[in-house]
């Protein structure tokens, strides 16, 4: 099998050499085309009734990728009862991904994170907002534009350390004291999310 590492190696140059690329999301049409084949075959059976729409009949088309970096980082910050932050321009936004601390800047690749409870980092110039979130996902798309999606999300400097120090300890003690699964992990659940609290507000 190591005999073959050169010949693979050798063909992968050769096809970088003759221009090969790998397609990106980004360089596809922002609009899907229909199926025309299967428009064609659908009115020779049933020419009196429309043929029926795909999902992607109704999503609206993706915006375009821009030629240039914008200056500023558009933000949507969601939760499934409000929304935090909408529209609004920053420099630079950093997520607590379950892979790692992960910065977002203008022209960022397009990407989806899974968050893990932990700071979310708004810098704006000189100013730095932090919100401490629950979990969710980070949609980040060609055009600048970032959606943060989360459970929930509350301002650092409104989170009490003395309530973070008894829940922690709380569920400390339900963990230690629980006796089937579903209470291990809805005990976990709780410590994690104190934990990430409390090096938070400590860290």
């Amino acid at each position: 099998m190591l005999r073959q590492g050169p010949r693979f190696l050798l063909s992968r140059v050769s096809a970088a050499s003759m221009g090969w690329r790998r397609q990106f999301a980004t360089d596809l049409p922002a609009e899907t085309a229909g199926d025309s084949k299967f428009v064609e075959a659908w009115k020779k059976v049933i020419p009196n009734i429309d043929p029926p729409k795909t999902p992607s009949a109704y999503m609206a088309p993706r915006p375009p990728t821009p030629s240039t970096i914008p200056s500023k980082l558009t933000v949507n910050l969601v939760l499934p009862y409000s929304s935090i932050l909408s529209g609004k321009e920053v420099d630079m936004v950093i997520v607590p991904a379950t892979t790692g601390h992960m910065g977002v800047l203008p022209g960022h690749v397009a990407t989806i994170a899974e968050l893990k409870p932990g700071i979310l980092s708004v810098h704006e110039g000189n100013d730095v907002s932090k919100y401490f979130l629950s979990g969710g996902f980070a949609f980040v798309h060609a055009n600048s534009v970032a959606d943060i999606i989360a459970i929930e999300a509350t301002p650092v400097d409104q989170i009490d350390p003395n309530l973070v120090q008894k829940g922690l300890a709380e569920f400390q003690q339900k963990l230690n004291s629980a006796s089937t699964d579903v209470e291990k992990a809805e005990a976990q659940i709780g410590v994690d999310v104190h934990s990430a609290l409390n090096a938070a507000l400590t860290g």
